[in-house]
């Protein structure tokens, strides 16, 4: 496993090895209600970034309302997966070598990428992402509920999170107290798990 803040190794192997067969799986979220929430909460045209954007059906359908989008991940597979399906181009790196300017977005989504780092990562995270994103600007945060860190069966990271405590590491990074949403789901593993929505504003 890489350092903390970095990553984890072995679950960009997975995404690059799998890039096409989890593009195909994750295009299907565009069936889902919470991004077109995000979306109404940014400014229109205005600047987003995606911040683990996998395959890019997010920022595709970003980039199709009329916003400027940015894209960010880990992984060079499905950076070449969003390129080939969408024309984007995806910035690679660690999580902890992402940087911008200071208030440079006025959105910033972040949907099921930083919980393949560890619990004392996330703080470090929030804060860097709270200060690429402009006063007022909006924030989604999507994560699994639970304890502790486990591998799933196709050996990636995950580590869960209680409600509690992520409002307050949102609160706490300089963000306003999140709404919260859950839903039951599975993700490309096909295990069941609870998701946890946040939107929040920077403060």
């Amino acid at each position: 496993m890489a350092a903390a803040g970095q990553g984890d190794d072995q679950t960009l192997a997975v995404y690059t090895r799998d890039a096409a067969a989890y593009a195909d799986c994750a295009a299907q979220e565009l069936a889902r209600p919470w991004l077109a929430r995000f979306a109404s909460m940014v400014t229109p045209g205005g600047r987003i970034l995606d911040f683990g954007c996998g395959p890019g059906w997010a920022a595709d359908y970003l980039n199709a309302q009329g916003f400027r989008v940015e894209c960010f991940d880990g992984s060079e597979g499905l950076a070449a997966e969003a390129k080939r399906r969408y024309g984007l181009d995806v910035k690679v790196g660690r999580f902890d070598e992402f940087a911008a300017p200071l208030a440079h977005f006025d959105g910033i989504w972040c949907s099921f990428a930083l919980l393949h780092d560890t619990r004392e990562a996330l703080p470090a995270h929030l804060t860097r992402l709270a200060a690429a994103l402009a006063p007022g600007g909006a924030f989604y945060l999507g994560l699994k509920e639970g304890t502790g860190a486990e591998r799933d069966s196709l050996g990636r990271l995950y580590t869960y999170f209680g409600q509690e405590e992520v409002s307050q590491l949102i609160e706490g990074a300089g963000f306003s107290k999140p709404e919260i949403e859950t839903e039951l789901s599975k993700g490309f593993s096909g295990e069941p798990c609870n998701a946890l929505h946040f939107f929040a504003r920077r403060a």
